[in-house]
């Protein structure tokens, strides 16, 4: 018999949570999360969890750090109320960037988050497309990094020009991004291009070169996240220059931070389409050519079958 489950929501993006917990038909748990004046979360667990297996539905997005304390201190909560397990889903796993030392003297704060998460008790993670797959080797608990692919193919092909399908490109924005690209590509059966740029310092990039077909074409630009989006506009502005006919951004992790939203709205894109790991800011939901599509059903079928130890590999194809 199967211990009851109890779905928990931080700050971080209520509404993702609502989602998820109407596809598992299950209501969110009561909790009280306040500050005290200096700043300080404080968290009040109002069920009883003991016995239960639990799930926090919290992505570490900006605000990064209160967002990330509020997950820790509530898996803290939930250890000292004697949970049965407990189990945190990150839609996006914030400092994922900082994965490797790049200087000397640096951290490497993707371990250091991990350590802190194991640490508060937490026994599982859920995340979608983490920014460097090694990052799962940084946690001693099962870490099951989901794919947004199914998700964005369906809103991908209902851009696709019809009757030119075949004519699309998927652009990967650099070296990097390669065999994400190409998995995409061989799913919707388009070719593919890869745009050489250098990188001068964080945040700033400049495209130097256009690597595939791409005049007259539909063109996709793919990344796990948009950032700063000078990256992804540079690279608009290089396939238009080379005469794509349409450009679209696609994209698992809405960011948006510093003038992203402006430089999309300024660029040749014509459409940018990422999910709602990251909620959007009330800039970004005004902005026409965003469209945000919903990961909750895939975040509920991994609950699903976590909770029934069931094989959750099937979500990664």
């Amino acid at each position: 018999m199967l211990r009851p489950i109890c779905l928990f929501s931080g700050n971080a993006n209520p509404d993702l949570a609502e989602s998820i917990a109407k596809h598992l038909d299950k209501p969110l748990g009561r909790l009280k999360i306040n500050r005290f004046s200096d700043g300080e979360s404080a968290v009040e667990v109002g069920e009883n969890v003991r016995g239960i297996d639990t799930f926090i539905l919290q992505p570490t997005s900006m605000p990064a750090n209160d967002s990330l304390m509020e997950m820790l201190i509530l898996s803290d909560a939930l250890r000292r109320a004697s949970a049965g397990s407990i189990s945190a889903v990150i839609p996006y796993f914030g400092y994922a960037r900082q994965d490797r030392k790049v200087a000397g003297r640096t951290p490497i704060t993707a371990k250091l988050v991990a350590d802190l998460i194991v640490t508060a008790g937490i026994e599982r993670v859920v995340t979608v497309d983490l920014h460097a797959g090694q990052i799962q080797g940084f946690f001693n608990i099962p870490v099951d990094n989901l794919y947004a692919m199914p998700v964005l193919l369906e809103a991908l092909r209902q851009e696709l020009t019809p009757g030119k399908a075949s004519d699309a490109v998927m652009v990967s924005p650099d070296a990097g991004g390669v065999e994400r690209a190409r998995a995409y590509a061989r799913r919707l059966d388009c070719s593919l291009a890869i745009i050489d740029k250098r990188r001068e310092r964080a945040n700033v990039s400049e495209v130097m070169n256009i690597i595939g077909e791409v005049e007259g074409r539909d063109c996709f630009i793919l990344d796990d996240m948009i950032d700063t989006a000078g990256t992804l506009v540079n690279a608009a502005k290089a396939l238009k220059d080379r005469g794509a006919s349409r450009i679209l951004a696609v994209a698992t992790h809405a960011v948006f931070s510093g003038p992203a939203i402006s430089r999309i709205e300024d660029s040749p894109l014509e459409r940018v389409i990422v999910t709602d790991t990251i909620p959007l800011r009330e800039e970004g939901r005004a902005c026409a050519k965003i469209r945000q599509v919903n990961v909750g059903r895939l975040l509920a079928e991994a609950i699903r079958r976590i909770h029934a130890s069931d094989s959750v590999s099937s979500l990664f194809v």
